[in-house]
């Protein structure tokens, strides 16, 4: 059973830390876009600050919800018919301080899920380490990127893997029977712990492999690359998202194209949701001339400018986007733009002009919320609206509704389009 002992008391000691998010948050409105990408991701986020002390004014309204909240708790303790859970309690109170602000990126975090977010922006992970997605033809978990120095590159896994069963022997449970979302939590897991599942290869995936690796801290492989095999002048880096560990994986992987004799570089940040705005200054600051990089905008409307050193990449460059590529993506998609650096090829994105802060709570947690609003280098915010590309092309009928992993070069009519205006022009 569930304690019940002075919870009134517990919850009025972080009650004060609550409202103080609360009062801070509430005039805070933006638009949210996790439920249309469907996935998890690192957001532009200022991470580790403290809780902000409240105006006077505001100070003197927080004993109405105080009391309110000592009343409520005061009927659920004394009169219903089930024991609180007190963990529970104060979860679901600060998840709902974080829905009715109104700013739907506004976010409440625990402890543990505050220090997987940190070590995710730092592009950490603890797990085996491979990229993956759904592959419905065959209702199974499908291998797309083995990470380099990892536990599932050690255990020999490979691209084009179906994962069809989780856990082994007596344990296995089929991906088809429990869905994607299910098994995927069930592969996850903590450094030191067994990833336990039966993957099945070649070309009629009929060779069952089982496979017991140890997971263990891993980073994230943000960037990967590779020659366009029509035309060995031309590079493609693809960025998956913005994290700590981008910049250096995006500076081998330009070095390494280029030292192959790439000439023209096309970087592809389609499905990619944003990140860290440290890492995209730093790519930024190499490949545009000096001048603004990003502008912010706080809700008094003072802005700050980040700038260009001016390293100014020479190199005939394309961007690849789509309605899916938000936030740090569009930030990189609208400098190279604005600057004329690169031409845009694809389809509209997706329109996230925002900045999240983090202030981190007494008890390891965190509170999310949008702070500022950031602007290209010179043309107008894109918030809501995203950017229009130079060239829209949409990708062939048939391959709308394939993950872009499995779409290749020749097939990729986005691609493709890059390539011929860069073959065209320089």
């Amino acid at each position: 059973m569930k304690s019940r002992i002075s919870i009134i008391t517990l919850l009025l000691c972080i009650i004060v830390t609550a409202v103080a998010v609360f009062m801070s948050t509430y005039t805070v409105l933006t638009d949210n876009y996790r439920e249309e990408l469907a996935k998890a991701y690192a957001e532009d986020t200022v991470v580790g600050e403290e809780i902000p002390e409240l105006p006077q004014q505001e100070q003197a309204q927080k004993s109405i919800y105080e009391e309110k909240l000592s009343t409520v708790l005061g009927y659920f303790e004394g009169r219903a018919y089930y024991d609180l859970d007190t963990e529970a309690v104060i979860e679901g109170m600060l998840d709902g301080v974080a829905y009715g602000t109104g700013d739907r990126y506004a976010e409440y975090y625990t402890a543990e899920e505050y220090a997987t977010f940190t070590a995710e922006s730092n592009g950490e992970m603890q797990g085996i380490g491979v990229n993956i997605i759904f592959n419905a033809d065959y209702n199974a978990i499908e291998i797309i990127n083995v990470m380099p120095d990892s536990p599932a590159l050690e255990a020999g896994l490979l691209p084009g893997d179906l994962i069809l069963y989780v856990g082994l022997g007596e344990n296995a449970e089929s991906v088809a029977e429990m869905g994607y979302t299910m098994a995927v939590s069930k592969l996850q897991g903590l450094a030191g712990t067994k990833c336990e599942f039966t993957a099945v290869r070649n070309e009629n995936f009929e060779e069952p492999i089982d496979f017991s690796i140890d997971r263990r801290k891993v980073t994230v492989q943000t960037v990967t690359h590779h020659l366009y095999e029509g035309d060995k002048s031309i590079g493609i880096i693809e960025i998956s998202q913005f994290d700590k560990v981008t910049p250096e994986q995006f500076f081998v992987a330009l070095d390494d194209l280029q030292g192959k004799g790439a000439t023209k570089i096309i970087f592809d940040v389609r499905n990619n949701p944003g990140g860290d705005l440290n890492a995209i200054c730093e790519i930024l600051d190499f490949l545009v001339p000096e001048g603004p990089i990003i502008r912010m905008k706080d809700k008094a409307g003072n802005e700050s400018v980040i700038q260009s050193e001016g390293s100014e990449y020479g190199a005939p460059m394309a961007v690849l986007c789509n309605g899916s590529s938000a936030s740090a993506a569009e930030l990189f998609t609208s400098a190279l733009k604005d600057y004329k650096k690169a031409v845009i090829v694809g389809t509209t994105t997706f329109g996230k002009g925002s900045v999240q802060t983090i202030y981190s709570l007494p008890d390891g947690s965190g509170i999310k919320m949008t702070t500022k609003m950031y602007f290209p280098p010179f043309s107008e915010g894109y918030d809501g609206v995203g950017i229009t590309p130079d060239i829209e092309v949409e990708m062939a009928e048939e391959f709308k509704n394939v993950s872009l992993y499995k779409i290749s070069d020749a097939d990729d009519t986005q691609l493709q389009k890059a390539i011929e205006y860069l073959n065209e022009n320089y």
